[in-house]
């Protein structure tokens, strides 16, 4: 099972969670993640987030992942 703390976190560049601090989403803070889950996994797929190019594939699936396993802390 996939964790936030472990897992997701460190997918996302420090330079991301400052960019999307400015726009009122915490990507360092798991209660923001979880409750955007959904919205950031449309973003990573259609290649809109991160803005200077799209993650790899394996990242993806690994967020998509934690999302089924219930988005555990």
């Amino acid at each position: 099972m996939l964790g936030y703390a472990k897992d997701i976190k460190s997918l996302f560049r420090s330079s991301d969670v400052d960019a999307m601090k400015r726009q009122g989403l915490d990507l360092g803070a798991y209660k923001d993640v979880r409750a955007r889950a959904d919205d950031i996994l449309s973003r990573l797929q259609d290649g809109s987030m991160p803005c200077d190019g799209q993650w790899p594939q394996k990242s993806i699936d690994k967020f998509k992942q934690w999302i089924a396993d219930g988005r555990h802390p």
